[in-house]
């Protein structure tokens, strides 16, 4: 797919930079309190300035946001839905605007574009839907003469901050269901990609006739998360990041009594047992370890696999590993682009070295050149190394062996996280067992890792989140609470 450049964009683009360059969004665009360089990771130009807010800023807007929500729940559930489809054909409408975008800052390659941009839509018009679904119930009483009901009713003002690695999605899956059940939404996105995770949801719904005051987008640092979670007007915080921001995040929250859903990081396991399609287990594997130079919550992080077949699924694996183009997206046909900031980078490089010092064997790629890392496969890995026990988040794939099913599901369990995992096996019922004995959230068959379908509902255990689940009717218990109401023809008299 070509990449379209700032100047081939069609007349009406819907990210003219003019409207939201230096700019925060939410009763209209203002200037924001301070700004911030947008890098392209591949090559390191700066290619914009995106609106950061500060603590006042953050306050203004969720007062507005608590003052326009009142109106907006009281609002026809039709025209929350009508305003949403809107969204959702915008968004496809400047698909090839936004890839452009998408693919300079934050070093997607097109395929991978292309799979978030349609996952949104579907999360927008799953979401849509659920503003159709019943929002009361009527209870048994007692009393013969009182109507009991409960009644689901929005949250009222909703902080959500997302990261830079699935950045149009990961806020799209938040904020869509929690604006159709009549609440207002206030979005921190990542400062590595303040365009595509900020500007582009912002213009979206601008541009689909959202009333003001009701979204407002800004990015910014943990100084303005941190204003987000604490502020007074905020009822609800949604959180998808790291574990160790996500903890800092919950226990804020939980200081404010605020309604809190955590998704957070993963060392999420493939299981191959020894009857597997080795082939076709290894094309699973290095798919959800390299897809997006590994950078996915729910990417394969460890390779768990029978002794017998261990020799022939490593060298299928790193096979594949080197015929995987590297390099700059926008310019080049590859399937790994930049890995997103110098941090990261070092991140995965001193994994990386620290488990070959301890013993790992690099069997394909291991070095980083600039900010590009190649598919890498490492053999001989055990449970002591750091590529074994850490949140890589780089396009790394460990291989450890096992024996037997026992010390495969023990494997698999030997973590802190809890978010997904799949399992190989010509037998259904085997992998189904292995399954029911996997402490993750999310368990995939004959697949890989990486999985997410808007009805599905879409969450961790452990350190990988919080118990909440997104997705699907999940979303009504995320962004409504219920409200127990009873009515009585007349009063009566009560003993004292």
């Amino acid at each position: 797919m070509a990449i379209q450049t700032p100047e081939q964009m069609p007349a009406d683009p819907l990210l003219a930079e003019a409207i939201w360059s230096g700019r925060i969004y939410g009763d209209g665009w203002s200037d924001a309190p301070a700004t911030i360089d947008v890098v392209q990771p591949a090559t390191g130009a700066v290619i914009g300035s995106a609106g950061v807010a500060d603590k006042a800023a953050v306050a203004r807007a969720a007062a507005s946001a608590a003052a326009a929500q009142v109106e907006w729940a009281a609002t026809s559930f039709v025209e929350r839905a009508r305003i949403l489809r809107r969204a959702a054909d915008l968004l496809e409408r400047h698909s090839e605007e936004i890839t452009g975008w998408m693919v300079r800052e934050s070093g997607s390659i097109p395929p991978k574009v292309a799979v978030e941009l349609a996952n949104s839509v579907n999360q927008i018009h799953q979401a849509a839907g659920l503003a159709t679904h019943p929002i009361a119930e009527v209870l048994p009483s007692p009393l013969p003469d009182r109507t009991s009901i409960a009644y689901r009713i929005p949250v009222g003002v909703v902080g959500v901050i997302t990261p830079w690695n699935f950045p149009i999605v990961l806020a799209i899956r938040s904020v869509a269901p929690a604006l159709v059940l009549g609440n207002a939404v206030v979005l921190k996105s990542d400062p590595n990609t303040p365009v595509v995770g900020g500007v582009v949801i912002a213009r979206l719904f601008e541009e689909a006739g959202l009333p003001p005051g009701l979204l407002h987008v800004f990015s910014g640092g943990a100084d303005v998360g941190t204003a987000l979670v604490e502020d007074p007007n905020i009822a609800m915080i949604s959180f998808t990041g790291s574990t160790a921001a996500g903890r800092v995040v919950g226990e804020l929250a939980g200081r404010n009594l605020k309604r809190v859903v955590l998704e957070l990081g993963g060392n999420s396991p493939l299981i191959v047992l020894e009857d597997a399609d080795v082939d076709a287990a290894a094309s699973a594997g290095a798919f959800g370890s390299f897809l997006h130079q590994g950078q996915i919550c729910i990417a394969t992080s460890r390779h768990l696999v029978h002794e017998k077949i261990a020799p022939a699924y490593v060298e299928a694996l790193a096979e594949r590993a080197r015929r995987l183009p590297v390099g700059n997206p926008e310019t080049d046909e590859v399937a790994l682009g930049p890995i997103i900031n110098e941090k990261q980078l070092a991140r995965v490089t001193r994994i990386v070295a620290e488990s070959v010092a301890d013993g790992a064997r690099v069997v394909a790629g291991g070095t980083a050149d600039g900010r590009f890392f190649p598919p890498t496969v490492l053999d001989e890995v055990v449970p002591e190394m750091a590529v074994y026990k850490e949140e890589i988040f780089g396009p790394v794939a460990p291989v450890v062996t096992f024996s037997d099913d026992e010390q495969a599901i023990a494997l698999a369990n030997d973590t802190e996280y809890g978010l997904s995992a799949a399992i190989h096996s010509r037998s259904v019922d085997r992998a189904e067992r292995v399954a029911s004995r996997i402490h993750a959230g999310m368990v995939h068959i004959n697949d890989m890792t990486v999985n997410e379908e808007s009805p599905a509902p879409f969450g961790g255990q452990g350190s990988s989140g919080n118990g909440g689940h997104f997705g699907g009717d999940a979303n009504l218990e995320l962004f409504t609470e219920w409200q127990w109401r009873t009515s009585r023809p007349v009063a009566t008299p009560f003993p004292f």
